[in-house]
């Protein structure tokens, strides 16, 4: 399609055709970031959008479908008593379920049409769980919980990381005795670190000191922190060596200053990105943790014990573990594809190939 053009009285106002809006599509990582964008708003406001409260257990309405799902029923033969382990009784219902369910004037041999599932309605967008709490209810606050303990590991993961990668790549400056010695012994801790079963530590942890917030953010950040040690080493070590910095040593700034007001603004895009994609790994290290009874503990809701609890009821009411588990999906998904994006746009031997 061509573009259309449309003449202005200071010029000419050009309509984007469908190959620029493709373009921009490919260039920008337009629906990573929207995404994220929803998820951040969404979970920061949660009691605004949120329809009920997370908590609130209503038992008539357990198990109602989302809004879309159409009502399912069966024919099902009166009988004045029924073995329900029985196959052959599989498709009766006894003459007293029969009153109970609201046939009041059904009799033996009656063939009656019964609900197994109900409709879907407005009021439950993604339905309930099986104690009749609201689901989209619960999705929307298990982003917020998931955001909080994201947020709080990665910023003291970050720390931590980030700084033992500056020490290691300027120790020789800062200690010129045993400055490499120092820096062995960092790098050493980070490998030992990227041995360790994180899984299998995180529950051993959870038995010897129980379950707890504090635990898991302790968990997260610990996988957090080493994923920053070597890249940030490595862009010090590149940096160190630079013009700017070797006219900063001739102009008498100290070790510290040169690095943390020369060095590390040029270690910040490295940092960035390493953010990024760390993120989505801790969401999914969470939501793992969760499934498996060690992270966040009910009745706060969280997208991976909200798997787990839907996962017994995957075959009558789906929605349950399918909408949390998509929460997971979308975030996980996005997060690594604008920590790419975020590598290839700030990594200038890329950039010169555009």
């Amino acid at each position: 399609m061509a573009e259309v053009t449309t003449t202005l009285s200071r010029g000419r106002l050009r309509i984007p055709s469908w190959q620029t809006i493709g373009y921009v599509l490919r260039r920008w990582p337009v629906a990573p970031i929207v995404i994220l964008t929803v998820l951040v708003i969404v979970g920061l406001f949660a009691p605004l959008f949120a329809p009920f409260d997370p908590l609130r257990v209503d038992l008539p309405a357990r198990n109602t479908p989302p809004f879309w799902v159409a009502a399912e029923t069966e024919m099902r033969l009166v009988a004045q008593r029924i073995d329900k382990l029985s196959e052959e009784d599989r498709d009766k219902i006894s003459l007293r379920d029969a009153r109970k369910k609201g046939f009041v004037d059904a009799e033996v041999g009656d063939t009656i049409e019964l609900i197994v599932q109900p409709e879907g309605t407005f009021k439950h967008v993604f339905g309930t769980d099986q104690t009749g709490r609201d689901v989209l209810s619960r999705v929307i606050f298990g982003a917020r919980v998931s955001l909080m303990v994201t947020a709080v590991s990665l910023t003291s993961g970050l720390v931590i990381g980030v700084a033992m990668g500056l020490i290691a790549g300027y120790a020789d400056q800062i200690f010129p005795k045993w400055g490499r010695h120092l820096d062995e012994a960092i790098m050493r801790v980070v490998e030992i670190t990227f041995a360790v079963p994180t899984i299998l530590v995180a529950l051993v942890i959870v038995i010897v000191f129980g379950k707890s917030f504090f635990i898991l953010l302790m968990l997260l950040a610990f996988v957090a922190w080493n994923a920053f040690p070597r890249n940030v080493r490595a862009e010090v070590l590149s940096l160190k060596t630079s013009d700017y910095v070797a006219l900063a040593k001739i102009s008498g700034a100290s070790s510290f200053r040169i690095l943390f007001v020369h060095i590390f603004p040029g270690v910040i895009n490295t940092v960035l990105v390493i953010a990024t994609l760390r993120v989505g790994q801790l969401i999914l290290i969470e939501a793992i943790l969760s499934f498996l009874g060690a992270g966040v503990q009910p009745p706060k809701p969280a997208w991976g014990a909200m798997v787990a609890d839907g996962r017994e009821y995957l075959g009558d009411a789906w929605w349950i573990a399918m909408f949390p588990g998509l929460g997971i999906f979308l975030v996980v998904v996005s997060l690594n594809f604008l920590g790419d994006w975020m590598r290839d746009r700030f990594d200038p031997r890329l950039r010169q190939l555009d």
